[in-house]
């Protein structure tokens, strides 16, 4: 079938300027991108007065897990509703692959935020996902292997050093998949048991990376000036040492490094972000391929037990009631909350767990004061209750100025680091925050248009090597996202729905068509994205 889309303003996805012209689209393909196009074709559709790029990628996403639910679209739809075709998942270390057949500890996936369920099975391999996926998904999926989920394999949550055998299983889980077509590598180290990971065992996994040619994406140990992750309260801030550890393991090699969600949690902590950058840009003069990403947020979703340290997670439930720990515990909190600027009201509770929905939009603060009690009972409480797998937003993470700074920042690649939840509040980055970079864009607050739209298109799929993806090019497939930018640049955002965006195509199919989605062509729209191995 030939659709033509006559009179678009064209963002090809290079960073170049728009220009008006035609696009004829072919059965799934791209056929020809002109100023004017004469050719016949079954449907005509008049863009006068639209914008239209490449559909746009998500490059930071969990959606891996939800691609294989019994019904996906559901947690696909907002995005799709926002101008997203394309997701890069598998990041934060917990990516729904990396296990072999027969693994004890399937359970253990996932980091406390994400379960098998509701799902059309568990897929330990790319090549298993893939096959699941490939058609039978609303959107394209390119899958990054999770270091935790591999670990997680091997050994479940131990907090020791890998045994020879156990490491060399892991790294052997790993290059699979890197084999079978994962775009790369995640790190979650904030996360178990990515936390307990220490720098030999990460470098080992660098240089996998650095083999095929692919990024390691990296949750690092600390995004705050103080966090659980090191003893030392004082001297050099955590976010900055977690910083230096990627530097350590990158240093000397040309490692495509991708920093996750560049945040900076706690008032305290954003004083960071200058130093930040300059070590970011140390490692690229250096020879390391160092980039970010960020999402259009102030705020941030968690696992409630993002606080706890290392070494109280480790307990047992025996030893974390001692009063000597639950003392030491107080102690440090209290501490870091004063170090931080980060405290107890900064954390909202979005979902405990079934019969406790009570709890939900209030920050812990609020339910220790209800409840009579102290703020850190209250938060060891909501542990408890949701059994340790309790979510939570927290705030501030960033800032509009940083927003608007590192949106100007060549380095730097947008996503959302959002997925639609079951229960409870939801992440707000699902329903817009690709149109909210946009806005950004057109109100002089952010980089230039064009350039903010290679960041959702072209530099991603050229980071993660996504093949005929993220251009308006005769040829690629026809993922594209038709907006309207002066509905855009009017819009009130932060509503709890998407603005300013037309139609959406993926892969030639029309998915989104002013308002309405087509289901039924989104059973079997989305494909998945493979990498080839390097020559």
């Amino acid at each position: 079938m030939k659709i033509l889309l006559k009179h678009g303003m064209i963002y090809d996805g290079t960073g170049a300027d728009a220009f008006a012209g035609d696009i004829l689209i072919e059965d799934d393909r791209i056929r020809r991108v002109a100023e004017m196009i004469s050719d016949e074709a079954d449907r005509i559709i008049d863009l006068e007065g639209y914008s239209v790029s490449s559909g746009w990628i998500d490059g930071h996403s969990h959606n891996d897990w939800f691609a294989i639910k019994k019904d996906p679209l559901p947690y696909f739809e907002p995005f799709i509703r926002q101008g997203i075709t394309t997701f890069v998942t598998g990041n934060c270390g917990i990516s729904e692959t990396g296990f072999e057949e027969g693994c004890p500890y399937t359970d253990k996936l996932g980091g406390g935020l994400f379960f098998f369920q509701d799902t059309t099975g568990k897929y330990g391999t790319i090549e298993e996902l893939f096959s699941a996926i490939d058609r039978n998904c609303p959107c394209n999926i390119a899958a990054l292997v999770g270091h935790c989920s591999a670990r997680s394999a091997v050994s479940g949550f131990a907090n020791r050093k890998l045994t020879a055998e156990e490491e060399g299983r892991m790294l052997e889980i790993l290059e699979k998949n890197l084999k079978q077509g994962a775009a790369g590598i995640s790190v979650g180290l904030m996360y178990e048991p990515g936390l307990y990971a220490d720098r030999e065992e990460l470098k080992k996994v660098a240089e996998l990376c650095v083999k095929y040619n692919r990024p390691l994406t990296v949750h690092p140990r600390a995004n705050s000036a103080v966090s659980m992750a090191y003893p030392q309260l004082l001297g050099r801030s955590h976010l900055l040492r977690a910083v230096d550890e990627l530097v350590e393991i990158s240093k000397g090699t040309n490692l495509k490094l991708q920093y996750s969600h560049a945040i900076f949690v706690g008032k305290r902590s954003l004083k960071d972000k200058d130093e930040f950058v300059r070590i970011m840009e140390t490692l690229r003069r250096e020879g390391v391929d160092a980039w970010f990403d960020i999402y259009n947020e102030c705020m941030g979703v968690s696992v409630i037990t993002v606080i706890l340290p290392a070494w109280y997670q480790g307990m047992s439930v025996s030893e974390r009631k001692k009063p000597f720990n639950r003392l030491k515990l107080s102690l440090l909190i209290k501490a870091t909350s004063l170090l931080l600027g980060f405290g107890f009201d900064d954390i909202e509770v979005a979902y405990i767990g079934e019969g406790h929905e009570r709890y939900e939009g209030k920050t812990v603060h609020q339910i220790a004061k209800e409840e009579g009690i102290k703020d850190l009972d209250a938060y060891l409480m909501l542990c408890e209750k949701s059994r340790f797998q309790g979510r939570v937003n927290m705030s501030p993470y960033s800032t509009p100025e940083i927003i608007g700074e590192f949106e100007n920042n060549d380095h730097c690649f947008y996503m959302t680091d959002a997925w639609v939840e079951e229960h409870g509040i939801q992440n707000p980055a699902i329903y817009d925050c690709y149109p909210k970079f946009i806005r950004d864009a057109l109100l002089g607050r952010g980089c230039p248009l064009p350039a903010a739209i290679r960041k959702m298109t072209g530099a991603i799929a050229d980071r993660f090597q996504l093949e005929g993806r993220g251009y308006v090019k005769e040829g690629y497939f026809a993922d594209l996202t038709v907006f309207c930018e002066d509905s855009i640049r009017q819009a009130t955002p932060d509503r709890i729905c998407s603005f300013g965006i037309e139609k959406v195509w993926i892969n030639g199919r029309l998915v989104l068509d002013g308002g309405m989605i087509r289901k039924e062509a989104l059973k079997t729209a989305g494909r998945a994205l493979q990498v080839s191995e390097r020559k």
